[in-house]
C-alpha cells in the first residue's frame, strides 16, 4: 500500500508488549519498514539523541512521561518527524490536544491495519492522519472545545484543587462545610466540563493549562 524506495524507521511507544507485537504484526506487510520499540518515554528519548525514527506511534498514558509533553517536546527537537498518537483515549479534548502540540495525527488503538497504514501514509505526506473513530470524535459538535479552557466558577476551583491535593470528597466535604452530595455534584460538573470521563484526566488537563 505505501509506495516508499527507502526504509521508514517506526518506533512504537507502549507500556504494553502485547500492543506493540499487535501493532508489529500489522506492520509486517510492509518490507520497507524497520520497527522499534520501546515501553516508556524516557526510552524513546534516550534513543533520540543519536537515533532516528520517522514516524513514531506515540500511546499518551505511559508510566514515566505524559504523552501529550513528550509530542511537543519531540516536535521541538525533530520538527521532521512525523508523530501519530495511537490511544484509547477517546476524550475530543485529548484528540485536540495532540494535534496542537505537533501530532500529525490520532489513532484510537482498535483501528484496522488498512486504517493504520493509511495515517502513516498520510502522516508522512504532511497531511492530517485520523482514523475513522477519532474523525467521527472530532465531527461531533462541542461547544466547549479546547481552543478556550473550560469555565469552572470559584468553588468549582476550589474543589479541583483539594482533589489534585488529594483530599476524599468526604475531607472537602468538612473542610468547606458542605454535604458529600454537593461535592460529588461539583465533581461531575467539573468532568463533564473537562469532556472526559474520569478525575484523572481532569487533573491532567487542568495542571498543563496551569489551572491548578
Amino acid at each position: 500500500m505505501l509506495q516508499h524506495n527507502q526504509q521508514l524507521t517506526i518506533a512504537i511507544v507502549d507500556d504494553h508488549p502485547i500492543v506493540i507485537e499487535g501493532l508489529k504484526n500489522l506492520l509486517a506487510s510492509e518490507k520497507y519498514f524497520m520497527i522499534i520499540s520501546f515501553t516508556t518515554g524516557r526510552e524513546l528519548q534516550a534513543y533520540l539523541k543519536s537515533g532516528i525514527a520517522d514516524v513514531i506511534l506515540l500511546d499518551i498514558v505511559l508510566p514515566d512521561i505524559n504523552g501529550l509533553e513528550l509530542c511537543k517536546d519531540i516536535k521541538k527537537k525533530r520538527p521532521e518527524t512525523v508523530i501519530l498518537a495511537i490511544s484509547n483515549q477517546t476524550e475530543r479534548s485529548m484528540i485536540v490536544q495532540m494535534l496542537q502540540n505537533g501530532a500529525s495525527g490520532y489513532l484510537l488503538k482498535n483501528a484496522s491495519a488498512d486504517e493504520l497504514l493509511d495515517c502513516i501514509e498520510r502522516g508522512m505526506k504532511g497531511e492530517p492522519a485520523l482514523c475513522n473513530g477519532a474523525r467521527a470524535i472530532m465531527s461531533r459538535p462541542s461547544p466547549n472545545d479546547w481552543e478556550g479552557i473550560p469555565s469552572l466558577t470559584k468553588r468549582e476551583k476550589e474543589i479541583l484543587k483539594l482533589i489534585a491535593d488529594g483530599f476524599s470528597s468526604t475531607d472537602i466535604a468538612d473542610k468547606l462545610f458542605l454535604s458529600q452530595l454537593t461535592v460529588e455534584t461539583h465533581r461531575k460538573n467539573i468532568i463533564q466540563k473537562f469532556q472526559t470521563n474520569n478525575m484523572f484526566s481532569v487533573i491532567k488537563l487542568a495542571m498543563e493549562h496551569k489551572m491548578i
